[in-house]
């Protein structure tokens, strides 16, 4: 549940958040000033971008088609891992936050706004597109997280608005109880999963988390491929 993972990652980044929050009032110091600029910014055109996608394409894309960008993006990860690799060139010391300009803000925004189409992983595609961008392996994480956030908040309010029926009549089949329960077993899920994959990335075997996210993203293309397919 996604509702879980926000719940998660505003837990694990509480400390990001309250100096985003503090910054708001002028008071968050430079790190915290450039957190909140980076979620607005980001947030901002995920929204410009996704909420169309959502409303004019997302119906309309049926079959095999759903599972080409995920597939695209693990190519582009494994490709990109093997330049590394072939040039002997390391970003062990690449970019953090504070490196970052609006320009990577947007790009972030537009990655994660592709994914209100289907098939396409958001968290996924925010890291990706870090990643590109040169960023730390452990600070691309760290920022998809923190962005995470207020994107999938705003995901779960363009739903309730534009597929109010749909998900009254999923939470009348599954009922309250239930989704309560599959929300705290996704939070809980969710910090594991979180921490894990930041203690991953803190390797700074950049090499190794390209083409290990690369994988995953061609295996879920593929079988969206498939599942499309039949």
């Amino acid at each position: 549940m996604e509702i879980g993972t926000i719940f998660a990652a505003m837990a694990y980044f509480r400390s990001e958040i309250y100096m985003a929050i503090l910054a708001l009032f002028g008071r968050g110091g430079e790190q915290g000033l450039m957190l909140l600029k980076y979620i607005i910014v980001s947030t901002i055109v995920t929204g410009l971008l996704g909420v169309p996608l959502y409303i004019f394409i997302v119906n309309s894309i049926k079959g095999p088609v759903v599972g080409v960008p995920m597939l695209m993006l693990g190519l582009a990860l494994i490709i990109d891992g093997l330049v590394i690799r072939l040039s002997r060139k390391s970003r062990s010391s690449g970019k953090s936050l504070k490196d970052l300009t609006i320009r990577d803000f947007i790009m972030v925004g537009l990655a994660q706004g592709l994914a209100a189409l289907p098939g396409v992983s958001r968290s996924g595609m925010t890291t990706s597109a870090l990643l590109f961008l040169g960023v730390k392996p452990d600070e691309a994480f760290r920022l998809s997280f923190i962005e995470l956030i207020p994107a999938a908040l705003g995901a779960i309010g363009a739903t309730l608005i534009l597929s109010r029926h749909m998900v009254e009549g999923d939470l009348h089949f599954v009922g309250v109880n239930a989704l309560g329960f599959s929300i705290m077993a996704a939070t809980i899920v969710s910090l594991f999963l979180i921490d894990a994959l930041l203690r991953f990335a803190r390797s700074n075997r950049v090499i190794i988390v390209l083409f290990t996210l690369g994988a995953l993203a061609v295996i879920s293309g593929l079988a969206s491929i498939i599942i499309g397919a039949t």
